[in-house]
């Protein structure tokens, strides 16, 4: 297995051990990936189609919608 930030060599019998940076190969390379996600430059992909199929919305919730 490669480290995904800068794709050394990974040893997987480290899963599981305590203080392993598991899959990454150091401290830096997984404070890097966790760096990328906290600036926004990681993104999970949502579906349009999902989110305007749904009938809910937020800023109905709780009986707001029929006026309590």
């Amino acid at each position: 297995m490669q480290c995904p930030i800068c794709k050394k060599p990974v040893d997987e019998n480290e899963l599981g051990n305590p203080g392993s940076t598991f899959p990454f190969c150091s401290e830096r390379c997984r404070l890097v990936d966790l760096g990328r996600w906290l600036s926004g430059k990681y993104q999970v992909p949502s579906s349009r189609d999902e989110a305007e199929a749904s009938d809910w919305d937020p800023t109905q919730a709780d009986g707001a919608k029929d006026g309590r």
